[in-house]
């Protein structure tokens, strides 16, 4: 990996809102990327923070920002989870935004930041379900203006990916999926205090009882088993298929396996952004005032 001449601007945070308008004027003489952390705020089981993925995307691009001098945004906490709502009164804590909401918000701090002289934007996301509503916004974005628009997932779900041999829990137990053994690690090694294990519950996904016996379900996608087969999908709600909020075995975490996944994951974008700095990006329609195009 290349030396950065962003790091040698020796700011004291590549925190944006840390950062003064002299201090982004100097970064972007020498680089155009920027890295963009966001989640949700979601029931995480009983014995996880709501914050949990947030604590994700949080850790990956702060790490990978410090460690090589790339910009990177305060974290968006608010994604899309509306199946984590649970019933009216029951008290799950989640916020999630429509997803008309959440497309504005991503467009418009997309094309905010291209405004302003950024053509490589890096959405770095600690929530799966923030998947399925995205491609339209990044699509617009990259159609509208030409920049590079990349979306980065560090997490391991049904593709456990670079966290193999990590993981003590076998497939067949979700050890990547929610509140289980990735995620209790990792907000161990974030901050022990927030974890409270002795509410842990280990749980895994089956098919929501209104199915029936023909169907089955092992984590936490929204697809059902068929006759073995995984053609179908759902809009399923998450208290249909894990009771406790939980998929895999919660004891099974450690900070020193999260403290692991973090440093991977960094390191990996870090990477992954030496490579995409090298890609030649044209800017079209960089002006966003014109118009005033954030008026109704």
């Amino acid at each position: 990996m290349s030396p950065r001449k962003t790091k040698e601007l020796g700011f004291p945070s590549y925190c944006l809102g840390d950062l003064s308008y002299v201090d982004v004027q100097e970064y972007l003489k020498h680089s155009d990327t920027i890295l963009i952390p966001k989640a949700s705020l979601e029931q995480h089981g009983p014995h996880l923070p709501l914050y949990c993925d947030c604590i994700t995307a949080t850790e990956v691009a702060t790490r990978a920002g410090e460690e090589a001098g790339i910009l990177y945004t305060p974290t968006l906490w608010l994604g899309y989870s509306p199946q984590h709502m649970r019933s009216p009164g029951w008290g799950a804590g989640t916020i999630t935004l429509r997803a008309d909401t959440y497309l504005n918000v991503l467009y418009d701090i997309g094309r905010s930041l291209i405004h302003h002289g950024f053509k490589r934007l890096i959405f770095v996301n600690g929530h799966g379900s923030n998947v399925k509503v995205v491609d339209p916004v990044l699509r617009r974005l990259r159609y509208e203006t030409g920049a590079l628009i990349v979306y980065y997932k560090p997490y391991a779900e049904r593709y456990i990916g670079m966290l193999k041999d990590v993981l003590e829990g076998p497939v067949q137990e979700t050890p990547g999926w929610h509140a289980g053994e990735l995620e209790t690690s990792q907000v161990l090694a974030h901050n022990a205090e927030l974890v409270r294990l002795d509410r842990a519950k280990t749980d895994k996904a089956h098919a929501p009882r209104w199915l029936g016996p023909a169907w089955a379900k092992n984590d936490g996608m929204p697809d059902a088993e068929f006759q073995g087969y995984q053609y179908f999908n759902f809009p399923f709600d998450h208290e249909e298929f894990t009771d406790s909020g939980v998929m895999g075995v919660p004891e099974r975490g450690t900070a020193e396996k999260g403290e692991i996944a973090f440093q991977r994951f960094s390191k990996h974008l870090v990477d992954a952004v030496e490579e995409l700095e090298k890609i030649e990006v044209t800017i079209k329609n960089q002006d966003w005032t014109e118009g005033k195009a954030w008026l109704p």
